[in-house]
């Protein structure tokens, strides 16, 4: 058999509702905030007050020092692992430039791209809907208390 046969048969028996599937993982990995607003960062949607994906910017390679001020709150450990963890799924690239100092940014690959589109609306989503989760938080725990 082939190896694109393999890819193909490998391919269609991937099923994550299965234990030992490794989409698991990957479903775990993509699904962390710090994924998916790397990817938005990355893919163009960071200016604040656009969620909407009729507004986005262009995809753009970001250094590292912008992407952690943008992402208020993460740790340096949490952005460097979780940088290295999307360049070895081929999420992003990693390109280091010989300055004083070394440059280094980070730029989504059409694979991360693709991805993006998705955590862009999963995003807006979440922004969009934040008031209503919040009340029926509220009125779930008013009665469970």
């Amino acid at each position: 058999m082939k190896a694109a046969q393999k890819r193909t048969q490998a391919k269609a028996e991937y099923n994550a509702f299965l234990a030992g599937c490794p989409s698991r993982q990957l479903l775990d990995r993509i699904s962390d905030k710090w994924v998916v607003l790397i990817l938005c960062a990355l893919g163009g949607d960071n200016s604040p007050g656009r969620p909407g994906a009729a507004h986005a910017d262009a995809p753009k390679a970001m250094r590292y020092s912008e992407i952690s001020r943008l992402l208020a709150g993460v740790s340096q450990k949490m952005l460097t692992q979780t940088l290295r963890s999307l360049e070895r799924d081929g999420l992003l690239t990693r390109t280091v430039t010989p300055t004083v100092p070394v440059t280094v940014s980070y730029e989504l690959t059409d694979l991360g791209l693709s991805l993006h589109h998705m955590t862009r609306g999963i995003r807006n989503w979440a922004q969009t809907h934040m008031v209503e989760v919040l009340a029926n938080r509220e009125n779930y725990d008013a009665r469970t208390s």
